[in-house]
């Protein structure tokens, strides 16, 4: 793919993000909420809607994959989210994964982006708070 279709992409999706009027369309954690207190490791669910869910690759529109990030907000529109201890990447299209941190105070963001891990921005984000004993 050549670069200048590739931005003109970004350009799209970032156009439809901003434009998003239906307030069901995002990311959601499915089994924790705001506030929750809960025991390492646990089971995390995620959920998209107004996306299409798969695995790491070419980008296309509307498509893309879940992304951890833990004690940080969302990332920018545009920007490669990078895969570290705190940023975690659920390429193969995962929509649970089982989570190990330490006991604490977390917030937890979850990202989706493109099949670059290229995020879609905050409209494409959901923080919580939670607790780990």
């Amino acid at each position: 793919m050549n670069k200048f279709f590739y931005f003109v992409s970004i350009l799209f999706l970032m156009s439809c993000s901003s434009t998003n009027t239906n307030d069901s369309n995002g990311v959601s954690f499915l089994n924790i909420q705001n506030g929750d207190t809960i025991q390492s490791p646990f089971l995390l669910k995620m959920g998209v809607e107004g996306m299409v869910l798969e695995p790491k690759g070419e980008p296309k529109p509307g498509h893309g994959h879940h992304h951890l990030i833990v004690n940080e907000g969302p990332t920018d529109a545009g920007l490669v989210i990078i895969a570290d201890e705190q940023h975690i990447h659920y390429g193969a299209g995962q929509s649970e994964d089982s989570v190990s941190l330490a006991p604490g105070n977390y917030d937890l963001t979850l990202q989706f982006a493109d099949g670059l891990h290229v995020s879609y921005g905050e409209e494409w984000a959901k923080t919580i708070q939670v607790t780990i004993k």
